[in-house]
C-alpha cells in the first residue's frame, strides 16, 4: 500500500449497534478494522446497547451469551439461544411504533437477527455492516481474526493499534476519545504515525420524551431520523490529538 497520510485507519471491538460515534468513526476514515480477538467482556457493549424504555427512560437489549471460561475472545463468544431474545427485543423496539421510520428499522433489525450465526462477533458485525448500508455509509473494513497479520509481541493495550496501523503501512490512526487515556503519544510520534481521536458532536433530535437523551443505541437515532439527517450529524465532529 502507498503510503498516504490523508489515509486514515480505525479499530474497534465489534458492538451490537452500537451509538451514532461508532458510525462516526467509520464514515470519516478510509478503512476500519472490527478487532474481535479481545477478552469479551460482559456487560459490555458488544452484545447489548440502549435505547427508549416505556417509562422514558432508557433501557438495555440483550443478546444473551452462553456461559464459558472468562477469558474467552470476543470471536469465541457463543449466543445463547435458551430463551426467545429476538422476540424479546422486537418486543422492546414497540416504544418506538409512532416513532416516523419504525418499520424500515425493524426490517433492519429482523434482517440482522436472520444472520445464520451461533458467534456474537459476527451478530455485531452485521449489525454494524447493515447498518451502514442503510444509511448509505460506505464502509470499507476486515476483520482482525482473519487478516493473518504478523506482529511484535505487544506488551502495552495501544499496540495493537501501533503495530496493526504500521503493518498496513498507513500514516494516520484513528480512535474513539475513550482510549485517549491510555495512548502513549510519543510512541505514535516516534513511529511517524498521526495519531487521531475523533470526537463526535451529539446532535439533539426530538424524541419520544420531554428531554433529550444522548448516545443511545443507533437504534434510537434512526427511528427519528431520516437518513439525510444522520448523514449530516456524521459531519459535526473534530479531531484532537
Amino acid at each position: 500500500m502507498e503510503e498516504d497520510r490523508s489515509m486514515k485507519l480505525a479499530i474497534m471491538q465489534p458492538y451490537l449497534f452500537p451509538y451514532i460515534g461508532y458510525f462516526s468513526l467509520i464514515r470519516n476514515t478510509d478503512f476500519f478494522i472490527f478487532f474481535d480477538t479481545p477478552q469479551y467482556i460482559r456487560k459490555g457493549w458488544i452484545n447489548r446497547n440502549r435505547i427508549l424504555s416505556a417509562n422514558g427512560e432508557s433501557t438495555y437489549f440483550t443478546i444473551p451469551i452462553q456461559k464459558a471460561d472468562r477469558n474467552i475472545p470476543i470471536n469465541k463468544t457463543i449466543i445463547s439461544n435458551n430463551s426467545n431474545w429476538k422476540m424479546k427485543i422486537l418486543g422492546q423496539l414497540n416504544i418506538y411504533k409512532k416513532a416516523p421510520n419504525y418499520n424500515a428499522v425493524i426490517d433492519l433489525v429482523k434482517d440482522v437477527f436472520s444472520t445464520d450465526t451461533i458467534w456474537i462477533s459476527d451478530l455485531a458485525i452485521k449489525s454494524i455492516v447493515k447498518t451502514c448500508e442503510y444509511l448509505g455509509i460506505d464502509i470499507h473494513y476486515d476483520i482482525f481474526s482473519k487478516m493473518n497479520l504478523k506482529l511484535p509481541q505487544v506488551k502495552e493495550p495501544d499496540e495493537w493499534a501501533l503495530y496493526i496501523t504500521k503493518e498496513l503501512e498507513y500514516k494516520t490512526y484513528v480512535n474513539s476519545p475513550g482510549g485517549m487515556a491510555f495512548f502513549n503519544r510519543e510512541k505514535y510520534q516516534e513511529n511517524d504515525i498521526d495519531l487521531q481521536f475523533l470526537l463526535q458532536e451529539i446532535t439533539p433530535y426530538k424524541q419520544n420524551r420531554k428531554n433529550f437523551m444522548s448516545a443511545l443505541s443507533i437504534i434510537d437515532v434512526m427511528m427519528f431520523c431520516s437518513c439525510n439527517e444522520i448523514c449530516e450529524m456524521l459531519r459535526k465532529y473534530k479531531i484532537e490529538r
